[in-house]
């Protein structure tokens, strides 16, 4: 028998998306599907961050486990790209087979992280084919297994999950890796549910070049060891059947060498990337959510009587649902009902602030479904599907609780299209109720925190202060094609004077394009969110009172924000103040005021002005929360003292 490809691994071949860190001689078992050095790279991908869309390879990252939870996605994706309504959009799609199984590769010390653990809870819970390959070479760097895993065995620790297969193996063994690996695709295949692979494999060597193991190993554990090499085993095991004698063994080594060899020196030959290519990926070239043609804001096909922003969020999902099969809705609570057998009798939830009501019912259980209890597992599932040409709108229930899912979303979503060189695109929506003023919501049910993702290159933050604006900005997210952090205040879901009229099926509102809510010639407000009708009670006061009239901008998108807008008023006005419910220290109001110091030191005849929240957190008793959030008389007090300098 000729070893090659097929021989190898006939149970891999073009059918799996494989997601992973490194390479390990068991995962080139995996990975073998007939590429030659060097054509898994695309574009100018971060060195060990490669992939390969041809190979179903996703591109690769460094944070430990954080793969998994993408993974578990991959295959969620799968079972819907199985459906007969999904043939449609097919073509649309990453690498579809009906028999694929979605393949994380982790090392033993990873699996004490927590995105492990949800991800096994997940794929189990839903009986997905997810095969988590777990390499053990008893050391994450030079922790030994007995710190990372209870009983120094994942094996033992993850028996008791219902459905899934496992198996226990020399992963330094050809053939029973082999075996080991057709069993478990196999009950993968079948159905059955994920399957864990529990592989003791070597380290015959330190972890990196900046890492030496004989600080902290043996010379008997390190020879022991390399005695166990995989390769030098592999080469005894040909030999021993007369698969290859001693001549043929020697000349195909020299011919890996000089593959290898040949592969290093056009490396080492390749140009570097110039700082022409800085900015290359960060955002999508191909549509651009700034762009004029996301923007029909002046010819809204108005309809009906004004609703609220509830209720004009609700019809851009359902308009956008019916025009884009590609489109699924998950998250905590977001579907009316996870037994749908209870509809019969129950009206459905449809999110705990009723966003999503209707949708399940409208939509089918496939495309709108509730989420374990888990914001990594929320966002990092997200990606999954995303990464399959689909388009996930994920709900994050309080903005106080997104912060377990902050590793997927900054170290993961938002570096994914420029770490593979635009290889790889996960346009995911990511909506969460955000903000305070709720008299009671205390500190865990009125954070904002909107500038910690304002400031992550390749996410696009948007935050809008009613309801038309939320209809055509959502409408936008879901239509272009980078990750959107899709910010709604809870306390202006319902209110009355923020509501409008439905706009019709494709209205726009295109990001990073401002709207002067009050025009004025005397002072410039620069605000959004909660703060917009605030401040505009405040400028009313001040016009009469005084006759000074503040114009006050809602700038509707923190990132990208228009900072022209505010430069185009400040020059008229010559005075500026920034408003915003987050804390003052550190807020966005810092970035506007730093740059306007900058920009438009000549035409300012005041300091710029910040009004924020106190830097404590809110408190439940509504006299503290008032106390502590931005006020119309703290902004009124900020304005006099703005216009009297």
């Amino acid at each position: 028998m000729k070893p090659g490809v097929d021989w190898l691994f006939p149970y891999y071949r073009d059918r799996a998306l494989c997601l992973g860190l490194g390479v390990t001689p068991l995962e080139m078992l995996l990975t073998a599907v007939g590429a030659k050095a060097g054509e898994a790279s695309a574009g100018r991908q971060m060195p060990s961050h490669w992939g390969s869309r041809r190979l179903n390879i996703f591109t690769t990252s460094s944070p430990t486990a954080s793969e998994c939870l993408p993974g578990v996605g991959v295959a969620e994706a799968g079972r819907y790209l199985a459906r007969p309504e999904s043939r449609g959009f097919l073509g649309a799609t990453s690498g579809f087979s009906r028999d694929e199984v979605s393949v994380v590769t982790i090392g033993e010390g990873s699996t004490s992280e927590g995105e492990f653990w949800e991800a096994l809870n997940a794929a189990t819970t839903r009986k997905l084919p997810v095969l988590f390959l777990v390499e053990d070479n008893k050391f994450a760097i030079s922790t030994p297994v007995e710190v990372n895993t209870p009983g120094g065995s994942i094996s033992k620790v993850v028996r008791g999950y219902p459905g899934l297969f496992l198996a226990e193996v020399d992963g330094c063994d050809f053939l029973a890796s082999y075996d080991a690996l057709r069993w478990a695709f196999a009950y993968c295949r079948e159905k059955k549910g994920p399957a864990l692979v529990h592989a003791h494999v070597v380290r015959p060597y330190s972890h990196s070049l900046s890492d030496d193991d004989r600080l902290y190993r043996t010379e008997d554990e390190r020879k022991k060891d390399a005695e166990l090499d995989p390769l030098g085993r592999m080469e005894a095991l040909l030999l021993k059947h007369g698969l290859i004698d001693a001549e043929a063994l020697s000349a195909l080594k020299a011919e890996v060498d000089a593959e290898l060899l040949a592969a290093t020196d056009t490396a080492v030959a390749s140009p570097q990337p110039g700082a022409g290519e800085l900015f290359s990926h960060v955002y999508s070239t191909a549509s651009d959510p700034t762009s004029a043609a996301f923007d029909t804001e002046d010819s809204p096909a108005s309809s009906g009587n004004p609703t609220t922003m509830v209720d004009l969020i609700n019809a851009a999902l359902k308009d956008e649902m019916r025009r884009d099969g590609r489109i699924v809705v998950f998250g905590e609570d977001v579907a009316d009902a996870t037994r749908p057998e209870a509809l019969a009798e129950c009206k459905g939830k449809g999110g705990v602030f009723k966003v999503t009501a209707g949708l399940q019912k409208a939509f089918g259980g496939d495309r709108v479904f509730n989420s374990p209890l888990a914001e990594a597992t929320i966002v990092g599932t997200a990606i999954g599907w995303a990464a399959r040409g689909l388009k996930p709108v994920a709900e994050i229930q309080f903005f106080d609780y997104i912060w377990p899912a902050m590793q997927q979303l900054r170290d993961e979503l938002a570096t994914i299209r420029w770490r593979s060189g635009g290889t790889w695109k996960c346009p995911v929506v990511v909506r969460a109720a955000i903000g305070g003023y709720l008299t009671g919501g205390g500190p865990y049910h009125s954070q904002s925190g909107e500038v910690a993702f304002a400031h992550i290159p390749g996410l696009r933050v948007v935050y809008p202060s009613n309801a038309l604006d939320a209809n055509g900005l959502l409408r936008t997210a879901l239509r272009c094609d980078d990750p959107v952090l899709f910010l709604e205040h809870k306390h202006l879901y319902r209110q009355t004077h923020n509501k409008g009229a439905y706009p019709g099926p494709d209205y726009m509102v295109p990001f990073g394009k401002a709207k002067t809510v009050r025009p004025g010639r005397d002072a410039t407000l620069v605000t959004y969110g909660a703060t917009v009708f605030r401040s505009v009670v405040a400028a009313r006061k001040i016009a009469e009172d005084s006759g000074k009239e503040v114009e006050v901008i809602d700038l509707r998108s923190l990132s990208p924000y228009d900072f022209g807008a505010i430069a185009e008023s400040v020059k008229r006005t010559s005075r500026l103040l920034v408003v915003h419910e987050d804390w003052q220290t550190h807020g966005f109001g810092a970035e506007v005021a730093a740059r306007a110091a900058d920009e438009l030191f000549e035409r300012l005849d005041a300091p710029v002005r910040r009004v924020g929240a106190k830097d404590v957190f809110c408190g439940y008793a509504p006299e503290l929360e008032d106390a502590t959030l931005p006020q119309s008389a703290d902004i009124e007090a900020a304005l006099r003292d703005l216009l009297a300098y």
